[in-house]
């Protein structure tokens, strides 16, 4: 089995030599589900404090959350997404940074996002980024991530490298053992789109 270096770096790599095609493709919030941009805008609405976009991609989301009133920053290992985000909103800070390992104090954040930026964590290492923003969510805070849901745990060949599917009930105890309670889940198949999962969870006060 590979390092979790040797992972990290192939999937930045990949994605790198792909980012002018995946942000023509998915970085606009024009690309994104009716549904989903309610659930994200509803879940900020929610927060109080700066909230941190966890693998930001080209910083389309990250820029919605601010339009929300927050205070919000978005890092990305992918340094042509970063690239492109500082261009494209300029009025926002984005930095290279690995969800695995944030330059963010402990307990300073009122929530994170990590939407479909952890599809690619092995099932094993999924505890290291949810133990990350545990470590920097604050007591109430929240935490939305987006995912392939599946009925069983598994792997799949996504086009840039390889994701995984996971059933919602599982994902959820993986956040459970990293100190998150679970408030919210969703999921939503349709014939000819991806099946996709959605869980809100918050930091213990």
């Amino acid at each position: 089995m590979p390092s979790a270096q040797t992972r990290s770096t192939t999937v930045r790599d990949s994605y790198a030599e792909r980012s002018r095609e995946y942000t023509d493709l998915f970085g606009t919030m024009e690309s994104v589900h009716p549904s989903d941009r309610a659930l994200v805008r509803s879940w900020a609405e929610s927060l109080t404090g700066p909230v941190l976009d966890a693998g930001c991609g080209p910083g389309q989301w990250t820029d919605f959350l601010a339009s929300t009133g927050l205070a919000t920053r978005g890092v990305d290992l992918v340094t042509e997404f970063v690239a492109r985000a500082r261009r494209e909103y300029p009025h926002l800070a984005f930095e290279v940074e690995s969800v695995d390992d944030l330059a963010v104090a402990d307990g300073s954040l009122g929530g994170v996002l990590a939407w479909y930026s952890l599809i690619h964590h092995e099932p094993e290492r999924i505890r290291t980024p949810f133990a990350e923003f545990a470590r920097v969510i604050r007591p109430g805070g929240g935490l939305l991530i987006g995912f392939f849901e599946g009925g069983r745990l598994e792997a799949f060949d996504h086009a840039v490298t390889t994701a995984y599917r996971w059933p919602v009930a599982e994902l959820a105890r993986e956040l459970h053992a990293t100190g998150f309670e679970v408030v919210e889940t969703h999921t939503r198949t349709a014939a000819g789109a991806r099946p996709h999962g959605a869980i809100v969870a918050r930091r213990p006060v």
